[in-house]
């Protein structure tokens, strides 16, 4: 397939005696943003640290771009962005000269300045990194992230300290990068709403296995998670929820009083899928 830019198929990893990945097969394609979800000690720092090519010793298939990440080299290296979840690097170097620096390592950077007011860092410009907030620093961890414009981006929770109005502008520039330039993003995430919002599709790993994997809306059906029937005489959890608002309509031989259906979220969905998974 042409437009699919990370490929994994039987992807297994140990440490020692300790099996961390246990065959997992993903596809990521050109454009798409896809989260990966899952309890701490799942694997998931694992998986993604194969894919940037920091981690080798694994078995199975991957490809990146095109290039098997164990032996790939620099200059598929600077197709890649990376914004990992804590960077405390170059602490005394002001923001926007450190931006210009890792802008000056590519070939056709962003605009540095353009990014700044994107991010809203125009007015910590001139400030040194280590003095920078937790949210301005995160951003600043976004902004060399997206310098170069990479064609696949790994994000690992990159709104962390970030107030509503920057994530909002946040979300919507990662949408309009993989809408207008093909911009390929794993996310990792333990915001299932940010997860909910930006992803087309969402993988759950539980103990190194790929137990689902879909649009939010197909992880709610595989894992049928119930949905809560109400009206002025009782309630009742459900996975049928129009069955029995029939049911309902037909005992009451009309419109049923205060019927009220609330279907299960994403976040609900994902938690009753690794409570299954851990009582197997």
């Amino acid at each position: 397939m042409d437009d699919v830019v990370i490929r994994v198929r039987g992807l297994r990893m140990a440490y020692g005696p300790v099996r961390v990945l246990e065959g997992v097969d993903l596809d990521l394609r050109r454009g798409e943003v896809f989260t990966l979800l899952g309890p701490n000690g799942a694997g998931k720092t694992t998986l993604v640290e194969i894919l940037e090519g920091f981690r080798t010793g694994w078995t199975g298939e991957v490809s990146v771009l095109g290039e098997n990440p164990a032996r790939a080299g620099d200059a598929w290296r600077a197709r890649l962005g990376v914004v990992l979840q804590s960077w405390r690097d170059h602490p005394r170097w002001r923001v926007r000269d450190l931006l210009r620096h890792v802008a000056a390592h590519y070939d056709d950077p962003r605009d540095v300045d353009d990014l700044l007011a994107v991010l809203g860092l125009t007015d910590s410009a001139g400030v040194r990194a280590a003095v920078l907030s937790g949210g301005q620093r995160r951003r600043l961890d976004v902004a060399l992230g997206i310098v170069g414009r990479p064609e696949v981006l790994f994000l690992d929770e990159p709104t962390t300290g970030f107030d509503p109005e920057a994530r909002r502008e946040f979300h919507l520039l990662i949408e309009r990068l993989a809408a207008e330039e093909g911009l390929t993003v794993l996310l990792t995430t333990h915001d299932l709403a940010e997860a909910e919002r930006l992803s087309g599709r969402i993988a759950v790993l539980v103990a190194g296995r790929v137990l689902t994997c879909g649009s939010p809306a197909e992880l709610a059906r595989a894992v049928q998670a119930p949905s809560r029937v109400r009206w002025a005489e009782g309630e009742l959890e459900t996975a049928d929820p129009s069955a029995v608002a029939w049911e309902l309509h037909q005992r009451y031989g009309g419109p049923v009083p205060g019927l009220e259906i609330r279907r299960p979220t994403l976040e609900e969905s994902y938690l009753d899928l690794i409570e299954e998974a851990r009582t197997r």
